[in-house]
């Protein structure tokens, strides 16, 4: 994910009496802002694609679940489904940016449904 690339989060481990593993914070940042920024950009797509479409209602949301779990899957096959490798776990790669990429889509949705199906 990461242009240096040694974008895993969990660097390397530590040899003892015990198997510990650090986090690399500059790595993990990295990797959280480029899954933020790649599905806020795809949700943007995806609302104007919709609004184009012109899907209304519920249709339009489903959609929205439909983008949203395509560009998931992406991400993790750009990981190599290797999550653990590159993010504090699951959760971070399948909710992070879900409001706020809802907020993004229903606002180019509405824009594009506007611009081209009532102007």
């Amino acid at each position: 994910m990461a242009a240096d690339g040694n974008s895993g989060v969990f660097s390397q481990k530590l040899k003892g009496d015990f198997d510990a593993q650090y986090i690399n914070a500059k790595n993990a940042l990295n990797n959280s802002k480029v899954i933020y920024y790649s599905r806020t950009f795809m949700l943007i797509v995806g609302g104007i694609i919709a609004g184009i479409l012109g899907f209304t209602g519920l249709t339009g949301f489903i959609f929205y679940f439909l983008v949203f779990a395509v560009t998931t899957v992406g991400l993790t096959a750009k990981a190599k489904f290797s999550i653990h490798s590159y993010f504090d776990g699951w959760n971070s790669v399948l909710f992070d940016g879900f409001l706020g990429g809802l907020m993004s889509f229903v606002l180019f949705w509405t824009f594009a449904y506007d611009s081209v199906h009532i102007f």
